[in-house]
C-alpha cells in the first residue's frame, strides 16, 4: 500500500524551454527595396483580411496532460479529475495566485493561496505543496471538478491564472499578470467502463485513490518523452477485520494478515494481454528499493476489457497467477490471489483501468461498478495511519450501508462485494 509520500514511480524533473520576448522590425517596402505597391483604383480587387487573433503574453505556459472522462461517483456527484501541467518560461520566480476553471462562461472551481498550494507540486519537489515556480521550472495542479447529479457536464473547459512575477517588465509582463483562457481542453464523451469488483467480501477499504491528493493520483510517470498519469483511478485494496485491523502479530509477515491470498477476479470477460509471475513477497511494513519499471506492479495481470480499457491487477502473491496470455477470462473467473510482490508496503490489491496495455506508459480512466454495498467512510486519511502499526479503524460516526450500482468508490470508502 502506498501512503501519502510514496509513489508508484517518483516525479521527476523536466527539461523546459526558456522563452524570451524579443520585438522586431518589419521592413517597409522602401528598406526592402522592392517597388511600391499601386494604389487600388476600383478596378484592382481588393481582398478581405480576417481580423488577427488576439495575441497576450502569457509567461507560465498551461497545458492539460489528459482530457477529462466524467464519472459518477459514491458522494452522488460526478467528478472531473484531471491534471494541468504548468511551466514557468521566464527568468525570476512566477508565483501562482488562483487558478479558475470556467465553462460556458461559469466558474466551476476556483483555487487560491494555500488551497491552491495542497493542488500543486513542482516537478522534482516530491510532495512539498507549492504555489511558487523557480525559472524553468514546471509543475502540476491537479484539479477535480465537482458537478452535482444531473447538472449538465461541460464540453470544453478553459483556465485563467493569476501569477506574480518576480521579474517584471512592464508594460509588456507587468508585477501580477492574468492568464485568460488558457490550456483549454475538450471534455472527453467516453463512458467509464462498467465492471463487476475484483474481488469478494466485507470491508474492503478503498485506501488509496481518486479524487484527493493520494500517492496514486498524484503519480505522474515520465516514459518515453511525456508525463502519464496511470495511477489516477486506482485503488488500494486491503481487508477490514472486524475489529477493524488489517494484521495481528508479526507486521513483517504478509501471512500476518488475514486477507492475503484472497481471492482475485476478472472484473470483465476479455483476454489476458500480459503476465507477471515468480516476484518474491515483499517484507511488510517497509517500503522497498532497487525495482525496476516493470516490477512496479509485482506479479500482475493486463486484461483486455474492451472499448479501450485495460485492468491492471498488481502486487499478486508469487505463484498464485492461473492465466496466460491469450486466455479468455469471463467475468468472476479467479485469476490470481492478492499478494504482496512489487512496490507495496502491506499485502493489497493494487486495481486500474488505463487507457493501454502498459500499466505505467498510460493514463488512468475511470470505472464504476455494477454492484456492491457502500459500508461508509473513514472521515479522514489520518483514519488509515493507526492500520499500518497494528491499530484499528472503522467508518465514521453516522455512516449506514446502502446498496449502490454503477458508481465510481472514492477514497476512503469501505464496502463489501458480493462476487461478480
Amino acid at each position: 500500500m502506498h501512503r501519502h509520500t510514496r509513489n508508484t514511480l517518483a516525479i521527476l524533473g523536466a527539461a523546459v524551454l526558456v522563452a524570451a520576448c524579443e520585438s522586431s522590425n518589419v521592413p517597409t517596402s522602401e528598406s526592402s527595396g522592392s517597388p511600391p505597391s499601386s494604389p487600388a483604383t476600383s478596378e484592382s480587387p481588393t481582398k478581405a483580411t480576417a481580423a488577427p487573433e488576439a495575441v497576450e503574453a502569457t509567461p507560465v505556459i498551461a497545458s492539460v496532460v489528459a482530457a477529462p472522462v466524467p464519472v459518477p461517483t459514491t458522494d452522488g456527484k460526478v467528478h472531473l479529475a484531471y491534471e494541468v501541467q504548468l511551466t514557468n518560461a521566464l527568468d525570476g520566480t512566477a508565483t501562482l495566485k488562483s487558478l479558475s476553471v470556467t465553462a460556458g462562461g461559469d466558474k466551476l472551481l476556483t483555487l487560491a493561496g494555500t488551497e491552491l498550494a495542497y493542488w500543486t507540486r513542482a516537478l522534482g519537489a516530491g510532495q512539498t505543496p507549492t504555489t511558487t515556480l523557480a525559472s524553468g521550472q514546471a509543475g502540476i495542479v491537479w484539479l477535480d471538478v465537482v458537478l452535482d447529479a444531473g447538472a449538465p457536464v461541460p464540453t470544453e473547459l478553459t483556465h485563467t491564472l493569476v501569477v506574480d512575477l518576480s521579474k517584471p517588465m512592464p508594460p509588456l509582463l507587468p508585477a501580477t499578470m492574468i492568464e485568460n483562457d488558457v490550456a483549454s481542453v475538450t471534455v472527453s464523451t467516453q463512458k467509464p467502463v462498467v465492471i463487476s469488483p475484483p474481488l469478494d467480501g466485507p470491508r474492503w477499504l478503498d485506501a488509496n485513490s481518486c479524487c484527493d491528493m493520494t500517492a496514486h493520483r498524484t503519480a505522474m510517470n515520465p516514459i518515453n518523452g511525456k508525463l502519464w498519469a496511470a495511477e489516477r483511478f486506482a485503488i488500494d485494496y486491503v481487508q477490514l477485520s472486524e475489529d477493524g485491523t488489517i494484521f495481528k502479530g508479526d507486521r513483517s509477515k504478509p501471512e500476518s494478515y488475514p486477507y492475503f491470498g484472497a481471492d482475485i477476479h476478472a472484473v470483465s470477460d476479455g483476454p489476458v494481454v500480459a503476465v507477471l509471475d515468480g516476484l518474491p513477497e515483499q517484507v511488510a511494513g517497509k517500503s522497498p528499493t532497487g525495482l525496476t519499471l516493470e516490477q512496479y506492479g509485482g506479479n500482475h495481470v493486463v486484461q483486455d476489457i474492451g472499448g479501450g480499457n485495460y485492468a491492471f491487477y498488481a502486487h499478486l502473491k508469487t505463484g498464485s497467477v492461473k492465466v496466460k496470455p491469450g486466455d479468455k477470462l469471463t467475468t468472476g473467473q479467479v485469476i490470481a490471489n492478492l499478494g504482496n510482490t512489487g512496490n507495496t508496503d502491506a499485502p493489497h490489491l493494487h486495481f486500474h483501468v488505463m487507457s493501454t496495455p502498459d500499466p505505467l506508459r498510460s493514463n488512468g480512466l475511470p470505472f464504476v461498478f455494477k454492484n456492491f454495498t457502500l459500508d461508509g467512510r473513514f472521515a479522514s486519511m489520518d483514519a488509515i495511519d493507526p492500520l499500518l502499526t497494528g491499530g484499528s479503524a472503522s467508518v465514521a460516526p453516522g455512516s449506514v450501508a446502502r446498496d449502490e450500482k454503477n458508481l465510481s468508490p472514492l477514497v476512503l470508502d469501505v464496502m463489501t462485494y458480493a462476487g461478480g
